[in-house]
């Protein structure tokens, strides 16, 4: 399953970059980005395709991983390294990323489950909390590196 994820996110990230974002933006309504994080062990960039919801000026993305036992990679990347880059269309920022406190989760799940209804199913298949991610802008440097 690792490996068909992998391929599948390697063709989403090609086509959206060789189109800028005009094909593999959009997952039915949920738009997708970008993010662009530190390998935690290789200190390589790994990019991936993630859904996404807009809260004022942050984007948020979701750990949820089809509702695995375990974190994805990514989420674990940033966990080690939260200073990361996201790409939607031509449009490419730095940002921090930070797990959103309870409150903001709560505020936050029913809007993306309603982008995304299989969130809710996923969060059943699991019994980790899923992880909703906060990608705030930050005014230094691009890249998961700067």
């Amino acid at each position: 399953m690792r490996l068909i994820v992998r391929v599948f996110s390697a063709l989403n990230t090609a086509i959206y970059r060789a189109s800028a974002g005009r094909v593999g933006s959009r997952l039915g309504r949920a738009p997708i980005l970008l993010l662009t994080t530190s390998g935690r062990r290789s200190g390589q960039p790994r990019t991936v395709p993630l859904l996404h919801l807009r809260d004022g000026d942050d984007l948020v993305v979701v750990a949820s991983y089809g509702g695995r036992p375990e974190h994805p990679a990514w989420f674990r990347n940033l966990e080690r390294q939260p200073r990361a880059e996201v790409e939607i269309g031509r449009e490419r920022r730095a940002v921090r990323a930070r797990v959103a406190t309870a409150e903001e989760r709560e505020r936050l799940w029913p809007r993306l489950v309603e982008m995304y209804g299989a969130y809710e199913r996923y969060q059943e298949r699991t019994t980790r909390e899923i992880p909703v991610v906060l990608l705030e802008p930050t005014d230094a440097g691009h890249g998961p590196s700067a």
